[in-house]
């Protein structure tokens, strides 16, 4: 057992006490953890523990017999094993430095998209990168254009939750049907959709005027934070009158319409798109 066969194989991710067991199994095996110590000189209070991490990782195998027997896989299986596993981890490396490089470019730009296509498919791809929850409030026509995203997104385990305007039947979602759909697209001129994946990315803008749509993206913590929380915000109130619906209505009346009125701009409430330059008035 060489010295440069031991660091040949530490290049190799092998910590010594690993390659010295591997070598020793090379040259006489199966053997038992014992004789393996013995052939090695790794003490006994470490041989088992090397042998677990070696087996865990495919570079040897074991028995099932008491006692329990080692054999080390072919040199050319090792190397091929170690081949795979790095080309794995190299590819993993490159995608994920290649999405930290895009997000740290963009960490304090707010970008600006026209066009409800373009809007959806931007909203989309950030549904694809989505990897523990997508917050979503959104009318049931963009909703159901973004079902394939959404649906492959909790295929991989990313909880959904969408606040949305009109009816959606998604199996594998949480829906929350917003009240008063109709009043609000009227007040606001239109539909907008706004979106958080994992609180660290969100777009927002309305999305019902074609071309001539507006949206803003953007990881900036300072947007993403209080946008996140209208979502959050709107996921309280439905809990809110799921659970005291008769009380509240008394006090602020019918789908709290009072409140609306008393916060919109004007007694009778207002056209966002309007104001903003992006709808006519109708």
């Amino acid at each position: 057992m060489t010295s440069e066969m031991i660091r040949m194989l530490q290049d190799l991710n092998f910590t010594e006490y690993e390659a010295k067991a591997y070598l020793a199994l090379l040259d006489k095996s199966p053997l038992s953890g014992y004789a393996i110590s013995l052939n090695s000189g790794v003490p006994r209070s470490k041989i088992y523990e090397v042998l677990s991490g070696l087996v865990e990782r495919g570079e040897i195998m074991v028995s099932h017999e008491e006692p329990a027997l080692y054999t080390p896989l072919p040199p050319q299986e090792l190397i091929r094993l170690k081949k795979n596993k790095m080309k794995s981890s190299l590819d993993a490396a490159a995608e994920a430095l290649s999405r930290y490089t895009q997000v740290a470019s963009n960490r304090e730009q707010i970008w600006n998209i026209t066009g409800s296509e373009a809007i959806l498919s931007r909203t989309a791809e950030a549904i694809g990168r989505a990897g523990e929850r997508v917050l979503l409030e959104i009318w049931t026509e963009e909703a159901k254009m973004l079902e394939p995203e959404l649906r492959q997104a909790a295929a991989r385990g990313v909880e959904i939750l969408i606040v949305v305007y009109g009816e959606l039947d998604f199996d594998f979602a949480q829906v929350f049907p917003h009240d008063s759909s109709e009043e609000v697209t009227w007040e606001y001129g239109g539909r907008w959709i706004v979106a958080s994946m994992d609180d660290r990315e969100v777009i927002a803008g309305i999305v019902s005027l074609g071309a001539d749509s507006r949206a803003a993206w953007t990881v900036h913590p300072a947007l993403v934070m209080p946008i996140t929380e209208v979502i959050i915000h709107d996921l309280y109130i439905f809990e809110l009158l799921r659970a005291h619906r008769p009380t509240l209505e008394q006090t602020f009346g019918p789908d709290l319409i009072n409140l609306r009125k008393k916060y919109n701009y004007g007694p009778s409430g207002f056209r966002m798109a309007v104001k903003l330059g992006l709808g006519p008035e109708t």
